[in-house]
């Protein structure tokens, strides 16, 4: 099990003030067999344990709620995470490569979330589409819902501190959501032999709890929607359409 930082710092800074290993598990809770194994390690890898995650779940660093939001708002619309080697996973969002700007919005909220100087934020060609991917250790912290499976077939649920964000950030979780799975169309339709075209929002998701939270933002944020079939969720009303423009901006 990955220890704390901080709990690491504490251990070492009783070691080099003399205690001996049971000295050290009676003062920090941390077992024996722990601090033995720690006191052993050689210089180079207990570096490395001390070196802080930039963890904001793990080490608590600030976190920007804004640029979060909007990255769990990609992540839940089409993004992924998979695990390498030695713990480390990729985070994968899928982005239709018609709209570039969504690509770079996509690279510019990783490096936020992490912080620019600690991450570098890949694009991927892909079939009709492009892969932004970033590779951290701590993304199934900030993204707890990552499960096996594929996810309209499991539960999806925030945790309170994620809903606390996305409360105080509706527009900026529905820019994410609407830039991996929504786009913005021209609707036609005929009355009475007159055509008439009027823009419309589209959020197309299969899971039914995915679908829940864009229609929550959707209300904290002001917006009206109404289910267009079972996995599409729309919004036409023309106030709404121009407060969601406002936050989602073009998607070229």
């Amino acid at each position: 099990m990955t220890r704390p930082a901080g709990q690491l710092i504490t251990v070492a800074a009783l070691i080099a003030a003399g205690m001996n290993d049971c000295e050290v598990s009676r003062q920090t809770g941390i077992p024996r067999s722990t601090i033995r194994d720690w006191r052993t390690l050689h210089r180079s890898e207990r570096s490395s344990m001390l070196r802080p995650s930039s963890c904001p779940r793990c080490d608590g660093l600030p976190l920007s709620w804004s640029w979060y939001a909007y990255l769990l708002g990609m992540y839940l619309g089409d993004g992924c995470l998979s695990e390498g080697r030695r713990s480390v996973y990729k985070l994968r969002i899928t982005l239709d490569k018609r709209h570039p700007t969504s690509s770079e919005s996509a690279r510019d909220a990783i490096r936020e979330v992490r912080g620019p100087d600690r991450v570098t934020a890949g694009i991927v060609p892909k079939q009709g589409c492009v892969e932004v991917y970033a590779n951290w250790k701590h993304w199934p912290c900030l993204f707890p819902q990552h499960a096996a499976g594929v996810k309209h077939l499991r539960v999806i649920q925030l945790e309170p501190w994620q809903e606390e964000i996305v409360t105080a950030e509706p527009g900026r979780l529905l820019r994410g959501l609407i830039h991996s799975d929504g786009c913005r169309i021209t609707n036609h339709v005929k009355v009475r032999g007159v055509d008439y075209a009027y823009p419309r929002y589209q959020f197309n998701n299969t899971s039914e709890d995915i679908r829940r939270i864009f229609c929550k933002a959707c209300d904290d944020f002001g917006v009206r929607w109404a289910q267009s079939n079972w996995n599409t969720i729309s919004v036409s009303r023309s106030a709404s359409i121009a407060k969601l423009d406002e936050v989602i901006g073009p998607k070229t």
